[in-house]
Formats: C-alpha cells, structure tokens, sequence
C-alpha cells in the first residue's frame, strides 16, 4: 500500500510529512523512518512529522522520529513545517494560529502575512534536572561549566527546551570539526539522553552565528530549538540581548525571550519543496 506524504523545509532543516489523523498509531515504524530519511536510498530528510487528531484542548497532535529512528520531543522548524502542511492540507480561510500537543508540551504556531510563521515555544527549562544533565547538582543551573570533550576543556551552559541542548561559545565557528566533536558531545555521559549541541560565535549582543550537531540527525542546516537554546545561555552569561537574530548554515531565525512572562518566541521560515507517495 502506498503513503502520501509531503516534504517541507524550514531553513534547510527537511522534513517528511504525514497525514496521521486517520488513526492513533503512528503510519511508520522507526526502522521505516530510518529508510525514508535516507538521501540516497529514499526520499531524504532530517526527520519525519506525523499529524494526528488532537486532543481535548488542543487542535492537533505532532509525533516525530529523527532520521535515526529515535524519537523527538520537539523540533522548532519543523514545527513551523507543520504549521504550513496543515494550513495547506486544511485550506481554511481566517485561520492562523494552532494549538499542537507535542511531546515537550502545548506549543502555538502563528502563520504571518509575510509567509514567516511565529512560535510560541514556551518557557526554557535551566535546572540540571530538566534538561537532564549531570554536570550540576539537579536543582543547579549548568551555566559555563566545564566539560571534557576530545581532550579539551569546554565552557558549557545547558538549557532544555523540552529536549536537552549544550551551548559553548567559540572565537570561530568555521574552524570547529563538527562531524568529529558532534558525535562526542552527544554521547557524552554527562547526558543521559543524548544532546544537541550548538558552537556559538557572538557578533554582536543581537546578532549570534551558530553551528549545530542535532542528537539524532547530525550536522543540520538550522535547528529551531538551539537557536532558542543559544539565545537563552547568551543572555545568562552576558554575552547577548533577550531579542537577537540567529545565523545558521540555512539562514536566520529571529529569537525574542520574553523573560517577564518567561516565554521563548522563534519566528522564521517554512516552505513547500514536493508530495509524493512511496
């Protein structure tokens, strides 16, 4: 039996999408969704998106598997993806905004006039314990920490944003080997569910470049939730504004932390690339 599906971009970060609201379980198995993300044996992306019915009070349902098979709380452009896949699979005229379950909480995407979509990604979790890391007590903030990685000493600041991110700033980005320390920040054992990890250069307190190893997917062209990440340890070390533009390979997202209200804003791009059945 054939599946349709659609492939979106947000910033160069791919997904595959798909139509799951007419049943409970999941039209993948992990294993199908390794074979489906492959860019030389299938269709190619760094993950897949599932669309379910939503719940009680929520309008829809977002499940994801990375390109490894594993599972994702939480992904920020692809979140932004999904809100484009729904407006054109539903085409209702008036309606901007959706209520998602995800599995790092209620998140609220908000399609613009201008084609960008506004995320309302909800508050960063700093406690050791919530992100999870144990590079501080669980109670304990992780910020400029050290940790060893590939023989040198990294000054780390930890944030969570319903899944777990590690921050160092770099004097150049460019110059990291990230194939070679991605993998081993990842898997460090100082988090016991993996890592993303993003190597920062500040240009100014509003303008930050970043370069990201996705748990699960790899070296990515952008990852929402660390540009997040990385706007949030900017500011606890005193290094950025609360509002900023964030460079990754693919492009920009614009960050704004709303610390009053203790509420992440991510505004960015996403955009149509094909459908298909496979």
């Amino acid at each position: 039996m054939s599946l349709p599906f659609a492939k979106y971009q947000g910033l160069g970060n791919d997904f595959i999408l798909i139509d799951n609201r007419h049943q409970s379980e999941l039209a993948l198995s992990p294993e199908q969704a390794v074979h489906w993300c492959d860019r030389h044996r299938g269709i190619g992306a760094d993950g897949v998106i599932f669309l379910l019915p939503g719940t009680s009070d929520t309008d829809y349902q977002m499940r994801m598997y990375n390109g490894d098979g594993s599972v994702a709380e939480m992904c920020g452009n692809g979140i932004r993806c999904l809100a484009k896949f729904i407006l054109d699979l539903e085409r209702k005229d008036g309606q901007t905004q959706y209520r998602i379950d995800t599995l790092a909480g209620l998140m609220i995407p908000e399609l613009q006039g201008d084609g960008q979509v506004k995320v309302n990604m909800g508050p960063p979790q700093l406690l050791a314990a919530e992100i999870p890391t144990t590079l501080a007590a669980p109670d304990q903030k992780v910020i400029c920490q050290s940790l060893e990685v590939a023989g040198q000493v990294w000054p780390v600041t930890c944030v969570g944003m319903g899944n777990p991110h590690c921050v160092t700033f770099v004097e150049d980005g460019v110059a990291i080997p990230l194939h070679d320390l991605g993998p081993q920040f990842e898997h460090h054992p100082a988090f016991p569910q993996r890592t993303n990890t993003e190597f920062v250069e500040v240009v100014r307190p509003d303008y930050l470049k970043m370069w990201v190893w996705e748990r699960g997917a790899g070296a990515t062209l952008a990852c929402g939730t660390g540009a997040c990440a990385t706007l949030v340890a900017a500011v606890l070390e005193g290094r950025g504004a609360t509002q900023a533009t964030v460079e990754l390979p693919g492009g920009c997202l614009d960050i704004a932390w709303d610390q009053q209200a203790n509420t992440l804003w991510m505004t960015g791009p996403a955009t149509f690339v094909f459908r298909g059945e496979i």
